[in-house]
Formats: C-alpha cells, structure tokens, sequence
C-alpha cells in the first residue's frame, strides 16, 4: 500500500451524508466518481457514495504530487479514496465541498459505455451499471425503505413473517398464467401466490404475512407488469372483510408518512412532493364495482356488468383522486373461488381492489376467506361448471382440510410491492420499481 494508503487506511471513513455535520472537519470518504472537470491547477470531483454527492476540489499546491497524479489520472467511475477538509460553499453542487489533503485512486475505470441520452434498452442492456445512476441510486434507497417500513408496521401489529415455498404443486385455477417446472419427475409451478400457505398458518399464529418473490407467466407488456415481483400477503384469523380493508389502508397510509417525514431528501431528488404523501391517510374511499360502474360510464365508457377494467379504466375512475380508492362486492364470475358470495347481493363477493390514484393501477388486493368446508366445496364446483375448468383436488387436498379441524373467518390480501413503489414514486414504469426486472420480453442481465 502507498504511503497515501497507509494514511486513508488509519483515518475513520464518513459518508457524504456527514458532510452538513462535519464542517470545518477533516473527514476521509470512499466512493466513485460521479463527474470530474479541471481547470489548471485545479480539478473538481464530484464523489457518490450510497447517501448522496459532494464536490471534491483537489488543488495541486495543496496536495502532494501522487495525489495530485492520481486525480489528474482517474476517470468518471473510477473508485476513490478521498480525505479533507468539510466546507460550506453555496457554489458547490449540495452546498458542500471537501478541500483535498490526500487523493487516492482504488481502481481505475475503463471508458465507461453510458453516457447522456441513451435508450431505454440499452439502459436495461446495462442495468447491472445503470443502477449506479444518482436517481437509480435514490430508488433502490427509497425501495429498501419502504421494505423496511412495511415489516415494521406489521411486526408491531402482532403478525409474524413467515416463509412459504416458493416451488408448489397447486396451480390456481387453471396454472395457465404460471411457471411449470420439471421437480425430480413431477410438475410443480414457480409460485403465484402464498396465500394457501399463509392460510395453514393462521391456526397457530393468527396474523402473519409473507414477504417473497411470486412469479406470473403473463405476456402483458404494460407500464405496471412484471413477471417477478415481490409480493407482500398477509392473513388474519378472526378479521372481516371491512376489517382487512382497514388494515390496508392503515399500512399504507403509514408507509407514506414515514418516506414523508423520514426521506425528504430522497424525495426531493425524485421530484415527489412530500405533502402529497402526507395527504395519503385513512380513511380512503370505498365504493362498490356497481357504483365504479356507473362513474366510469359516466365520464365515457361504454361498460356493462360483469365487465372487467383495464388500464384505460383505472385511469379514467382515479385520475382526479389524492389517495387509493376502494371498489370492492365485485361480480363473483370476475374473482377467485375462494371468496365468499356477499350477502348482500349474491352476484357478488366479499372482495376488493385497492386503485392507485392517476392511474397507477390496482396495488392490493384482498377478500374475506371461504371458511366453511361445504361453501368451499360447493363454490369450486361452481367455478369449474361456468367457467369449464378442472381443479386438481389432489393438490389441494391438505388445504381443503384446514377446513375441517377448528376453522375460523378470516380475511386476507396481497400487494405487489413494486406496485406500490411506482405510485408513491410517481416513476413512469414499474421496471424501474426493482433492481433487476424481468419481463416478457427481458431476461437479462
């Protein structure tokens, strides 16, 4: 190691973050070239680390000559080590500037292949470099934050995380939208859903959630579909359907006064206004498919009954709104078959969607359970005669039978976290919601 480095080495390393408490300190940071222009005897670095930029102004009569060199060597992306002095500069790109003692470079970087104004293919061709974009950066911040939030909501509501298998046997209703995979001999499928899972937990437990990749095999190529996504799905023993509504709403709203009031920083430099966050608290609005019908027809459409929304809907029934809107008692031929008939009008089920405003679409959705042995049984046949689909009871058999050893009502949902990610960034496409997307047309990196 150079003398340089044996100095770095010894000196305690600070983020850039430190910067504003730091002034008038001497601090050491670690990081990577963000930009770099010169000026005589002067070069300017901005450094990035996890937590953010600062300018680093490396002079050359303040610096010994193999700083100096490096400085005047390194390009955009090369690793650094950086120790100085913390000041105040309004010039400075965050107002901050470090003034260079020593400079070292780590590993020099090669031309680096992406530079301003290039398609969005090649940007997801990239991805593995294009994550180290400030606002790629300032995502996955706000991602992990909003992971973190979910957890400790529920953590502190007395549910407990579990861990479902992601390989099953049991392929929803049909298994057409899933990924079938060869399992030593067997047919098994990439999981859709870990709700039958979670349920079987319930009657131990109570309240519990899964927080796990889930995989759809759908070729839709929209703004808000992916085909791996994590997916938060809780089940609460004892819970109605209104009940679980509250929930949703509860920890939603929590979710986005806490990225409000804890992330400013990073929401700034996403362009999202924190007082719209702010707006998102309970309660949200809750209308029937029959009332979101007769909105939606309202202002254009030409719906009839039984008639499922896409995207043009969600948008046209939520354009105007701050916060999620509820439609829920949808047509029962539109939901799954393990949702109960609402007794107030048997055409329908105790089921809801939970819309995103400005037509960020569905990001939850939920329904009291099927609890009782024969409305399970009954409501399966139901489903295979209209719509002319065989279950495989065989693979249901272990869930069929939590039904009969001391069953209770109980409600659930699930939410698609990227989803989530999207609206309370207001980001243009789910796949900037996640680190590495994978799509119906992207595999790769």
């Amino acid at each position: 190691m150079s003398g340089i480095g044996d100095r770095l080495a010894k000196a305690p390393a600070f983020h850039v973050s430190d910067a504003p408490k730091s002034v008038g300190s001497r601090i050491t940071l670690r990081g990577w070239i963000h930009r770099k222009r010169e000026s005589g005897s002067l070069i300017f670095v901005i450094l990035r680390d996890s937590t953010g930029i600062i300018q680093c102004a490396v002079k050359k009569d303040s610096v010994d000559q193999e700083s100096w060199k490096s400085a005047k060597e390194a390009s955009i992306e090369s690793s650094i080590e950086v120790s100085g002095t913390v000041k105040e500069d309004k010039r400075a790109v965050t107002g901050y500037e470090i003034e260079s003692q020593l400079f070292r470079v780590v590993h020099i970087s090669e031309p680096f292949p992406i530079t301003e104004y290039q398609s969005t293919e090649l940007l997801l061709d990239k991805r593995h470099l294009w994550l180290r974009s400030r606002r790629m950066t300032d995502i996955m911040r706000a991602r992990a934050y909003i992971f973190r939030y979910i957890r400790e909501f529920l953590d502190s509501d007395s549910f407990y995380e579990v861990t479902p298998p992601l390989i099953t046997k049991a392929a929803g209703e049909t298994g057409a939208d899933m990924f079938e995979l060869d399992y030593f001999g067997q047919k098994a499928y990439l999981t859709e859903s870990s709700q039958l899972y979670a349920e079987a937990m319930i009657f131990s437990l109570e309240k519990v959630y899964s927080f796990v990749p889930s995989f759809r095999a759908e070729k839709s190529r929209t703004v808000k579909h992916l085909a791996e996504y994590w997916h938060l799905e809780a089940e609460m023993a004892h819970y109605t359907f209104y009940e679980n509504m509250d929930l949703q709403e509860e920890l939603i709203s929590s979710v986005a006064k806490r990225l409000a009031k804890e992330q400013e920083e990073i929401l700034t430099s996403l362009n999202v206004n924190k007082d719209d966050l702010l707006k998102i608290r309970p309660p949200f609005k809750r209308i029937t498919y029959e009332e979101a019908l007769k909105i939606l027809n309202d202002r254009g459409a030409k719906l009839k009954w039984g008639d499922d929304f896409g995207v043009g809907e969600e948008r046209l029934l939520t354009q105007d709104e701050e916060k999620p809107v509820f439609i829920h008692s949808w047509p029962k031929e539109l939901k799954s078959f393990y949702m109960p008939i609402n007794p107030r009008d048997e055409r329908t089920v105790l089921g809801s969607d939970l819309q995103a405003p400005h037509g960020h679409g569905e990001i939850v959705g939920g329904s009291e359970r099927i609890w009782r042995l024969d409305e399970l049984m009954n409501r399966m046949h139901e489903v295979e005669t209209a719509k002319g689909v065989k279950f495989n009871m065989k693979n249901y058999e272990w869930w069929i039978e939590l039904r009969k050893y001391g069953s209770v009502p109980h409600s659930g949902f699930g939410m698609g976290a990227e989803r989530l990610i999207k609206w309370l960034l207001n980001l243009d496409h789910i796949r900037d919601a996640i680190p590495f997307p994978r799509m119906s047309n992207r595999l790769e990196p």
